[in-house]
This record gives C-alpha cells, sequence and structure tokens, in this order.
C-alpha cells in the first residue's frame, strides 16, 4: 500500500512538472473531495490559502510537498504550481489573494497552524456569498489578522535534488517503518553515512533523523485519515510503541492522533 502511495506521489510530482494549468483567479470556496481524489497540477496569479477542514490535504510541487491536517492551513504563493491529494473525505476551503496583497510576507509554500477562532473565520469566508458586502470585509480583515498572528509549522518534506540521496529516500517513502541506520542505507545506494549527512543538511536543510521524522508524521496522518487504528499507524510508521507515537505527534501537532482520526 504504501509503496502505491509512492508511486502515486512521483507521478504527481512529475505531472507538476509536465502538464500545468493555469487558473489566474484563485477561487475562495468550499468543495468536498472523495478520498483518494487529487486536484492535477496548476498554477495560480493569485495568493491561495488551503485549509483541510475535515479529512488530511497533501500538497505537493516540484520542491518537495506538504501535509494539512485540519489543525493546520497551506499558505501557496502566487505562481505555485501545486497539486492536491485528499485522505480520508476531504472538506476543502480555499481563500484568494490578489498578488499585491501578501499579508504574511511569505514566498514559499508554508505551514501555518490554525487555532479554533481562524478555522471558524476561514470556514465563514469560504462558505458566505462572495458579495462584496460591508460585512465580509469585515470578515476578510479578522481573517487576515489572525493569519498573521498564526505560528509557522514545519511540515515540508522537500524533494532532494541529489540522485544519491533521491534513492534513499525513495526507498524509506516505500516502507517509512524501514529502520536501517543511514550507514547501512548508504551501502544500498552507494555513498556512505558522512556523504549522505552532509547532502542531507545541504540539500534538504534538516539532518536524515528529522526527514525520517517529518516523512514518518506525513504517512501517520495519511492513515490516520483513512482510519487505521492508533497502534496499527505506529507500527506501519516505524514507532517502538504507540506510546512512543503518541508522545512524539502531541508534541508535534499539539494533539493526540486518536484525535486526529476522528472527523
Amino acid at each position: 500500500m504504501l509503496r502505491r502511495r509512492g508511486a502515486v506521489a512521483l507521478s504527481i510530482i512529475c505531472q507538476v512538472m509536465t502538464e500545468i494549468r493555469h487558473e489566474p483567479v484563485a477561487p475562495t470556496r468550499t468543495q468536498w473531495l472523495a478520498s483518494g481524489a487529487a486536484i492535477g497540477a496548476h498554477r495560480h496569479d493569485d495568493h491561495q490559502i488551503v485549509y483541510a477542514g475535515r479529512g488530511v490535504l497533501a500538497v505537493t510541487t516540484d520542491a518537495g510537498s506538504w501535509v494539512a491536517p485540519a489543525t493546520r492551513a497551506l499558505w501557496v504563493p502566487a505562481g505555485t504550481v501545486h497539486a492536491h491529494q485528499a485522505h480520508g473525505a476531504l472538506e476543502l476551503h480555499l481563500v484568494g489573494l490578489p498578488a499585491a496583497e501578501n499579508p504574511l510576507g511569505l514566498h514559499t509554500p508554508t505551514v501555518l497552524a490554525v487555532g479554533p477562532l481562524l478555522r471558524e473565520l476561514i470556514v465563514a469566508h469560504t462558505r458566505g456569498p462572495q458579495d462584496g458586502s460591508p460585512e465580509r470585509a469585515r470578515l476578510r480583515a479578522v481573517l487576515l489578522d489572525q493569519l498573521r498572528a498564526s505560528p509557522q509549522q514545519p511540515l515540508h518534506l522537500p524533494t532532494p535534488a541529489s540522485p544519491v540521496l533521491r534513492a534513499l529516500c525513495d526507498l524509506l517513502r516505500a516502507d517509512p517503518a524501514d529502520g536501517r541506520t543511514l550507514a547501512e542505507l548508504g551501502r544500498r545506494v552507494g555513498a556512505s553515512d558522512r556523504t549522505l549527512s552532509r547532502l542531507f543538511r545541504r540539500d534538504l536543510g534538516m539532518t536524515f533523523p528529522q526527514w525520517r521524522t517529518q516523512l514518518r508524521l506525513h504517512h501517520a496522518l495519511v492513515l490516520l485519515a483513512e482510519g487505521t487504528p492508533v497502534t496499527t499507524v505506529a507500527h506501519r510508521c516505524g514507532w517502538s510503541s504507540a506510546s512512543a507515537f503518541i508522545d512524539v505527534f502531541r508534541r508535534t501537532f499539539g494533539h493526540t492522533p486518536g484525535s486526529a482520526a476522528r472527523p
């Protein structure tokens, strides 16, 4: 199953590079996607805020992938080529902003924390009529204020440029529970652990343990969205016990994986 997901993710990345739709205006709306549904590679001339009120959203670009559960939103800058993948029944909320308006001052895709107030503002703004009324303008202004105060979250899983590093990462994407050391993996791909450590820091801006933990958390979010029991998720993603998984998950996302699994 995880090998199939890796192949799907790779095909999306390839599509991002080759089949790009240009949709000038980033819409503001709510839409629903069935589990496994995808929105192909496209770009907007506007910025966009992407939020999954239910389910888990994976967003892929040629630079890597981001996973956003219901406690996170993704900032997608104008011109960024991206594709969406739904895990679990997805309630998708999209907020478009003109390219000249960048309240966050961000120029790369970024995951943002979504608290209860920001969540309700996004839901109300994307479900209400797009009528340009004074009431709607005030709602939008408060939403942008809350976004500016939203802390950024390190949930990016970057895609390596180095062929040897890409080969190693592909092994772990196919099986996140693979517990081999960097030296053992290095023998498989033909590079020393010292070389690989240097490549992780240079190309991806993180250490090998940090990248592997990010990968495992990404897979965990997908499995939880699909209704997989917490203990099974911990095992499939390489944690030694459910309690160890719960501890890492809580420290990263601020809540337990059991609450993430509930709709």
